[in-house]
C-alpha cells in the first residue's frame, strides 16, 4: 500500500514538474521549441567559394522566407510605395527594366541606375562605387535613401514591432519575436543569398551537360569575348570586381565622380565597379547612369566613343574596334548568358503583401 503511495505521489509530482517546465517555456515564447530548417545552398560547379561568411548567418527556410517578404514589401518605404523588389524586377535579372535611373519615394530620381544583385554572395565590395563592403549592410543605403526608400530606421522598426504577422515571422526566423535592423538585414540577405545565376546555356556548354552546344555564331562570339572583353569581365562570374574607368564622357547634370566620392583619391576618378554581363539582355540599361537601352549602343560605345581621361583603363583608352558582323557574334555569344531558370524561378519571385 505504501508503495502504491509513493508511486501515486511520485507521479503526480512528475505531473506538477512537467506543468511548470510548459509554463515557463510558454513565458519564453516557446524558445526551447524554436527548430528552424536548415537550407543548403546549392552552389555552382567552378565558382569560387563564397566570399559572404555564413557562419552567423545560416540559412534556414524560415529565415530565406522573411527575407522574401521584406524583400517585397512596399510598407518598408517613406509612403509605402517602394520595396526592395520595385527596384530588383525579376524579370530584369533583379535590376530595373526600362529606368537609366533609380526611382524613389515622392516620385524623387537618383542619379545612378539600378545594378542587378544575383550571385551577391560571390561579391566582396557593393555598389557601383564599392561604398559598402559588407553584404549585410547592403540593404541600409536603399532604405534610407531619400531618393529612394527614404525611411527612418527606428520608426520603420516601430511599425514592423507593431504587426503579427512581422512577430510571428521574426520569431519563426530566430527564436524570439524581436525585431531588430541586424535580423532584418540579414533575413534580406538570406533570401538574397537564393539569388544564384548559374544556370544559362552558356554553363551548360562549359560543364558539358547533356549534348549542349554553342551555335557557330555563338562560339564566333565566345571567341570575340575572349579576346577583347574577357579580363575585365572575368568567368565564370564575368566581373572580375575591380573599378576601372571605361572611358564614359562625363555627364555634369550629374556630377559623378564614381569611386572617388568614397576613397577621396582622384586616381579613382570615374571609376565604377566593372558589372557582371550575366544576363546582360535583360537587365537594360547599360553603364552606371543607363545611359544605354541597347546593348548595341554599348558595342558603339566601345568601338568609336570613349572619351579618355588620365585614370580610362589602358585596356580601353585606344577603343575596342568591332566590326558590324563581330558585333552580331558578340550579340549571340551574350544571349547565351541569360539564366531563364532566375528569372522564372518562383521561390524568388514577388509574393502579396496583405
Amino acid at each position: 500500500m505504501n508503495k502504491r503511495i509513493s508511486y501515486i505521489i511520485a507521479t503526480l509530482l512528475m505531473i506538477v514538474l512537467l506543468a511548470h517546465t510548459w509554463k515557463m517555456d510558454g513565458a519564453r515564447g516557446n524558445e526551447s521549441f524554436y527548430s528552424p530548417k536548415p537550407v543548403t545552398l546549392q552552389l555552382p560547379k567552378g565558382f569560387p567559394a563564397p566570399i559572404y561568411d555564413f557562419s552567423q548567418n545560416p540559412l534556414t527556410r524560415e529565415g530565406i522566407a522573411l527575407g522574401r517578404y521584406l524583400f517585397y514589401d512596399y510598407r518598408l518605404s517613406r509612403d509605402s510605395t517602394i520595396s526592395c523588389g520595385f527596384c530588383h524586377q525579376q524579370f530584369a535579372a533583379f535590376g530595373h527594366f526600362d529606368h537609366a535611373l533609380s526611382h524613389g519615394v515622392l516620385g524623387r530620381q537618383g542619379n545612378r541606375s539600378v545594378p542587378v544583385i544575383f550571385n551577391m554572395i560571390f561579391e566582396k565590395d557593393f555598389m557601383w562605387d564599392g561604398g559598402v563592403n559588407n553584404l549585410e549592410i547592403q540593404p541600409l543605403t536603399p532604405l534610407t535613401d531619400p531618393n529612394e526608400m527614404g525611411v527612418d530606421l527606428r520608426e520603420l522598426l516601430v511599425k514592423m514591432k507593431a504587426d503579427p504577422k512581422y512577430r510571428k515571422m521574426f520569431k519563426a526566423a530566430f527564436g524570439t519575436e524581436e525585431i531588430t535592423s541586424q535580423r532584418m538585414f540579414r533575413a534580406i540577405t538570406q533570401f538574397v543569398a537564393t539569388m544564384i545565376s548559374a544556370n544559362s546555356k552558356y554553363d551548360s556548354v562549359v560543364n558539358k551537360l547533356g549534348d549542349a552546344a554553342f551555335t557557330p555564331e555563338e562560339q564566333a562570339g565566345y571567341g570575340i569575348f575572349q579576346q577583347k572583353c574577357a579580363v575585365c569581365h572575368k568567368e565564370p562570374l564575368f566581373t572580375d570586381q575591380t573599378f576601372r574607368s571605361n572611358g564614359l564622357p562625363y555627364l555634369e547634370a550629374l556630377n559623378d565622380v564614381g569611386r572617388m566620392k568614397i576613397t577621396g583619391n582622384t586616381r579613382d576618378y570615374l571609376k565604377f565597379k566593372v558589372p557582371t554581363l550575366r544576363n546582360i539582355l535583360k537587365s537594360a540599361p547599360y553603364m552606371h547612369d543607363g545611359r544605354f537601352f541597347d546593348i548595341y549602343q554599348v558595342f558603339n560605345f566601345y568601338d568609336h566613343g570613349i572619351k579618355a581621361t588620365a585614370t580610362t583603363d589602358p585596356l580601353v583608352k585606344n577603343g575596342i574596334p568591332l566590326s558590324e558582323p563581330q558585333k552580331r557574334q558578340l550579340y549571340m555569344f551574350l544571349n547565351t548568358l541569360t539564366d531563364y531558370k532566375l528569372i522564372q524561378q518562383k521561390d524568388l519571385s514577388e509574393i502579396i503583401i496583405p
